[in-house]
């Protein structure tokens, strides 16, 4: 049970408490619901990967996601997300017809995350190799989001493609996921220039 719980606590907002309640719901449950969520936890990681253009998460069958691969979307104009959670609240909202790019995370030295540990090299290739008129940087409004933006800003200005950002209808520190789709979709109809 002890492995259990330190395990649960693992996963981001799950602390001692709600890690120990869902341990004790796990031993309540039925068996057979219990082998299905083992199942489900491990077909996450064997069953998924990054899409080669874009790399968002995605089921294994497939090379290239949805988004990449549809010729109804904008494909001038690409939004940064750091991580696929981003990149499905904005789907979510039901608003932007752009593609994307996952960074797979932000620059953060003191977490000892530089520009190298990031997708940025495939970022700046998809922008010289294709006519990209408009890069639309989505981080939360953090420090490192904002140094992050501000770095993909500086490599892409002298390429003369047009980079904004969200606009500041987002709380300091604010997680999309939990943002709602209207002022998800305001950030991103009333964004800056970086």
């Amino acid at each position: 049970m002890a492995t259990l719980i330190e395990s649960l606590q693992k996963l981001p907002g799950v602390g001692s408490k709600t890690a120990a309640r869902l341990a004790y719901h796990i031993v309540q449950m039925k068996s057979e619901d219990v082998e299905k969520l083992a199942r489900a936890l491990t077909n996450v990681k064997t069953e998924t990967h990054a899409c080669k253009i874009c790399f968002n998460t995605i089921d294994k069958s497939r090379e290239i996601c949805e988004i990449c691969a549809s010729k109804k979307r904008n494909d001038k104009i690409i939004c940064v997300v750091k991580d696929s959670k981003d990149l499905d609240a904005i789907e979510r909202a039901g608003f932007f017809n752009g593609k994307y790019h996952v960074t797979g995370g932000l620059i953060s030295p003191l977490a000892g995350i530089s520009q190298e540990d990031i997708k940025l090299r495939e970022l700046i290739s998809r922008v010289s190799e294709n006519d990209i008129e408009e890069i639309i940087i989505a981080f939360e409004p953090t420090v490192e989001g904002d140094a992050t933006a501000l770095f993909i800003a500086r490599l892409l200005n002298p390429a003369g493609v047009k980079v904004t950002k969200l606009a500041r209808g987002l709380a300091v520190g604010a997680d999309f996921a939990g943002t709602d789709s209207v002022t998800l979709a305001k950030a991103i109809e009333n964004r800056v220039p970086v």
